[in-house]
């Protein structure tokens, strides 16, 4: 017997639900974004844009944007499917954004402070020559007018399409966290899903404190890559926060919802300030309840027809 439908189906506008890439479950997009990107049921932490992370983080209106006039060029002359150039191009209009990092001077409860964002939506917040400038001015800037420096890490690592001038930043990075450093500053790391690649192996790991967001993605090669060379099995949770915590390659797993209180804290030690009035958290702010619709129905199987048997003359 074969299925039937008796009433007219409804139209359900695309894009109103989203599924989670960790539990499975149907996530109404208003309340998902509400809720800073965060699965409900299993507290699962998507990944942030790069401009909606600083409008979590810094005060309003605070963010002054720095280096606007670096830009990416393809030096090597790298062919793909599609060339460098115009992969560049392409990205550019789709993001809005030149290249992979936002830096520039903000406030975080009203404490100054020097931030690097990256955005995983250009190229997968790889690492090349802009990025790794970026992160240098941002160190070297923090040094000269003595604010703590905070770089937000979001990446697949060095970008394959500059080669070697990829990986140069790595070492231009260090040095100069290495200054900063020296003159007294203080670096914070936020290493959220995935950091991986040399992102991992420079910048992200040599900050003075090393913060993650739960369940984030951090190491240099990949558990497959690594199970496959080795032959062995990872232990469970291989190369997750939680792990490198346990390690001591961590210092602390924030939350997103907590990161901005745990930032200013932060600060807060390094510039001298009341770390207990900066960790208060801001007034909870009335939020009208979102009403979701009805997830889609799945559609019911439809069950073969059988075949009907030749009558026998």
């Amino acid at each position: 017997m074969a299925w039937t439908r008796t009433g007219k189906k409804k139209d359900m506008p695309g894009g109103l639900w989203i599924k989670c890439e960790s539990c499975g479950a149907m996530l109404f997009r208003k309340e998902f974004e509400q809720k800073q990107r965060v699965c409900g049921p299993c507290g699962y932490h998507f990944t942030l844009p790069g401009r909606e992370r600083i409008a979590l983080t810094a005060d309003p209106g605070s963010f002054e944007e720095r280096f606007t006039e670096l830009m990416p060029a393809d030096r090597l002359g790298f062919n793909d499917k599609v060339p460098y150039d115009q992969k560049l191009a392409q990205t550019q209009q789709k993001t809005g954004e030149t290249d992979a990092l936002i830096a520039g001077t903000a406030t975080i409860k009203g404490i100054p402070c020097v931030l690097a964002v990256m955005n995983f939506q250009f190229l997968g917040g790889s690492m090349g020559m802009v990025v790794g400038e970026k992160v240098a001015r941002a160190a070297e800037l923090a040094a000269e007018i003595g604010h703590p420096l905070i770089v937000f890490s979001c990446s697949g690592g060095a970008r394959m399409h500059e080669g070697a001038v990829s990986l140069m930043q790595m070492a231009k990075t260090c040095g100069a966290l290495a200054l900063l450093n020296r003159k007294g500053g203080v670096s914070i790391s936020v290493m959220t899903h995935p950091t991986t690649g040399g992102v991992t192996a420079s910048f992200a790991s040599v900050c003075d404190f090393l913060l993650a967001e739960p369940g984030a993605l951090l190491g240099f090669a990949g558990p497959r890559v690594i199970a496959t060379t080795i032959k062995k099995e990872l232990p469970k949770g291989f190369q997750r926060a939680e792990f490198l915590l346990e390690k001591g390659q961590v210092d602390r797993i924030v939350g997103r919802a907590q990161m901005r209180d745990e930032l200013a804290r932060l600060l807060a030690y390094a510039t001298g300030r009341d770390p207990v009035a900066a960790f208060k958290p801001a007034p909870a702010v009335a939020v009208e309840p979102i009403v979701a619709p009805e997830p889609p129905p799945e559609e019911p199987e439809q069950k073969p027809k059988r075949a009907r048997k030749p009558k026998k003359a």
